[in-house]
C-alpha cells in the first residue's frame, strides 16, 4: 500500500502558520516529556500526537498497514517541515498571497469546527422517522431504478430561450430539434451516463421517476436549457432494511444542516453586519433558486436509439 501526501500552497501555508505559532519548535527549557518526539528536522520536532493526527485521516488500517503508513506519513511530514523552514528563511511567510491563504484557511477550519461541535450530539434517526422517509420516497427505495441517461445542454440567452422551448414543443423529435439548433448556430453539448436514483439531484428525481424509457424532460439552469432523456432503466428496489444506512445518512445530514442554519440565524440576529460601497446590496435576501421549469417540460417520446443518435449529433 502506498500513501501519497501532496503539498499544495494551502498545506504549506498552514504548516508555516504552525511553525510561526511555535508548534514545530520547542523553547529552551520547556518540558519535552509531555509529548513523545518521533522525528527532528534541524531544530524542529515532530511529535507522536502530530503524526497520529495525520494518520487518523487515512481511516481504519490493519496493524501492518498502519506501521507502513506511519513511516511513509512521517517521512512526508519531515519533507514538509524542510519546505516550511525554507519558506520562513525566504520570508515567504510574509508574502501577501500566503497570508491571505492562511487567513482563509483559519476561517474555514474554525467555522467547520463550530458546526462539528454543534452537530456532534446529533441523534440517530428513530425507526419511525426512517420508516416515514422510506414511505415518502418511493423513487429512492421501493421503486428505485438505475437510469441510462442522455443529456443535452443547450446554451441559451434571454433573447432566444423562448424560441428554443417553442421549437422543442413543436418538433417533439430530438433528431429534428438538434438539426434546428445547428441551423440556428445555438451551441449544444451532449453526454451520457448511468446513475442510480440516489445519484440524481433530489429536486429532479421525482420528475425523472415519472418518465418511461424513451421519454425526455427539460429543466433550466444558469444560461442553459437541459434535455434529459431516459434512454433505458432497470428496476433495482431496496427494502427498508437495505436502505437503512442511506436513510440514516440523509436524515442525519438534514438535521446537521438544520442545526447549522438555526445557529447562523441566531448569530445573524444578534450581530451587526454592514455591507459597504458597491457591496451594499450583499445583505439583501436572495431569491430561492428556481425549481425545475415544469412549464418547459414537453412530453417528448424518443426511442433509445434515437436518443443516442441525437446525443451523438450534438457533439
Amino acid at each position: 500500500m502506498q500513501t501519497k501526501h501532496r503539498i499544495g500552497l494551502s498545506a504549506l501555508a498552514l504548516a508555516v502558520a504552525m511553525t510561526l505559532a511555535g508548534c514545530g519548535d520547542k523553547k529552551a527549557g520547556e518540558d519535552k516529556t509531555k509529548e513523545l518526539v518521533v522525528a527532528k528536522v534541524n531544530n524542529a520536532e515532530i511529535t507522536e500526537a502530530q503524526l497520529n493526527f495525520e494518520l487518523a485521516k487515512l481511516g481504519n488500517l490493519s496493524p501492518e498497514q498502519a506501521k507502513q503508513a506511519a513511516n511513509q506519513v512521517l517521512k512526508s511530514m519531515a519533507d514538509q517541515q524542510l519546505l516550511v523552514q525554507k519558506a520562513v528563511a525566504d520570508k515567504i511567510d510574509s508574502d501577501p498571497q500566503v497570508l491571505q491563504t492562511l487567513d482563509a484557511a483559519r476561517r474555514q477550519i474554525l467555522a467547520q469546527a463550530v458546526i462539528q461541535k454543534l452537530t456532534a450530539a446529533n441523534d440517530i434517526p428513530s425507526d419511525a422517522e426512517m420508516a416515514d422517509y422510506f414511505a415518502k420516497n418511493p423513487a429512492l427505495f421501493a421503486e428505485r431504478r438505475v437510469y441510462r441517461l442522455q443529456e443535452i445542454q443547450i446554451q441559451v440567452t434571454p433573447a432566444n430561450v423562448e424560441s428554443v422551448k417553442a421549437q422543442l414543443q413543436e418538433t417533439k423529435n430530438l433528431g429534428a430539434f438538434m438539426d434546428w439548433l445547428k441551423s440556428q448556430n445555438i451551441p449544444a453539448r451532449a453526454g451520457q451516463s448511468t446513475k442510480n436514483a440516489e445519484q440524481l439531484p433530489l429536486e429532479l428525481l421525482p420528475r425523472v421517476h415519472q418518465l418511461k424509457d424513451g421519454q425526455a424532460m427539460t429543466y433550466t439552469g444558469p444560461g442553459t436549457l437541459n434535455i434529459l432523456v431516459v434512454a433505458a432503466s432497470q428496476s433495482q428496489p431496496l427494502t427498508q432494511e437495505q436502505a437503512r444506512p442511506m436513510i440514516e445518512r440523509f436524515l442525519g445530514n438534514a438535521k446537521k444542516r438544520d442545526l447549522a442554519e438555526a445557529e447562523l440565524k441566531k448569530l445573524r440576529e444578534k450581530a451587526k453586519i454592514e455591507y459597504l460601497g458597491q457591496y451594499a446590496g450583499a445583505g439583501k435576501e436572495v431569491a430561492a433558486p428556481a425549481k425545475p421549469d415544469e412549464a418547459s417540460a414537453p412530453a417528448v417520446d424518443v426511442s433509445a436509439g434515437e436518443a443516442a443518435n441525437s446525443a451523438g449529433a450534438a457533439k
